[in-house]
């Protein structure tokens, strides 16, 4: 499971059916272990109502509750209180980085999709670091170790009020990257760090913002009714591209987040009754 699998614009998106995952032991530990090495994973088949990432939910443990809600809704709105429920283009990003402890894995149900436009797009993290790290290690210095103001404020679950500060390219004792924290919508307008530092901070951060929308790194697909998405939310950056708004609903995915630590207990607990079975 320490091995990592990192893809670019070449990703072969690892599919596997939905009912399997719900009822199958082994197609579930599969399923996760490929979520682990690989950071994301299209589920096919599920059917096209609200709901089916709770089924989800219950069988991995539980769905990570935040204050949108244990489960929300990404369409359209008119009273639009986040950036995603817009038609607009959706830079690279990762969810939730104005959390001390963001969600390790990001579920997204397409229920309804647009016939043009929409389509998805992602980008391993991990890949780019070890890019960046290669070609300007002053670079992934800098944003390994650079404290950057993230805030949130809203209603929508409950009315809410976050802030925190993150290192953009989170590393281990090691300097190994392992989670990124990325998501202009939320970045603060406050970023106190001394000034001589200011013009470096940003050089750095658009050679990793190249790196990511690189057509080499890039992999872009277009979900449909039933697909679910399954990625590492520590890893994977994601976006969209933008889509026409109707006189009705023309775009609608269903989503929940999960934590790493009920990821990895179920994987434990299923390579358990696996092996035993064999």
């Amino acid at each position: 499971l320490s091995e990592r699998q990192y893809w670019g614009s070449d990703l072969q998106l690892p599919q596997i059916p939905f009912e399997e995952i719900l009822y199958n032991d082994e197609s579930t530990y599969k399923w996760l272990c490929t979520l682990k090495k690989v950071g994301i994973v299209l589920l096919t088949g599920a059917a096209t109502r609200q709901g089916e990432l709770v089924k989800l939910g219950h069988r991995i443990g539980f769905l990570r509750l935040t204050f949108y809600g244990p489960t929300w809704q990404v369409q359209d709105k008119a009273d639009a209180n986040n950036v995603a429920y817009t038609t607009g283009k959706l830079c690279f990003h990762t969810d939730y980085p104005v959390l001390q402890h963001p969600p390790g894995v990001q579920f997204l149900h397409c229920i309804k999709q647009t016939a043009t436009g929409g389509e998805s797009e992602v980008v391993d993290g991990f890949h780019v670091s070890n890019k960046l790290k290669k070609q300007n290690p002053q670079a992934y210095q800098i944003l390994s170790s650079t404290a950057v103001d993230y805030t949130d404020v809203g209603v929508d679950y409950c009315d809410f009020a976050v802030q925190c500060k993150q290192r953009i390219i989170d590393v281990d004792s090691r300097g190994q990257a392992v989670r990124i924290n990325y998501n202009n919508a939320t970045r603060d307008t406050v970023f106190d760090i001394p000034a001589e530092k200011v013009r470096p901070f940003y050089a750095a951060l658009k050679e990793f913002n190249d790196l990511l929308n690189s057509a080499e790194h890039r992999f872009i697909y277009k979900l449909k009714p039933g697909d679910i998405v399954t990625f590492d939310n520590w890893r994977v950056l994601h976006g969209r591209q933008s889509y026409q708004s109707g006189s009705e609903v023309t775009r609608h995915l269903e989503g929940a987040y999960a934590d790493w630590d009920v990821v990895m207990s179920r994987l434990r607990l299923l390579r358990k009754r696996v092996l035993n079975r064999d």
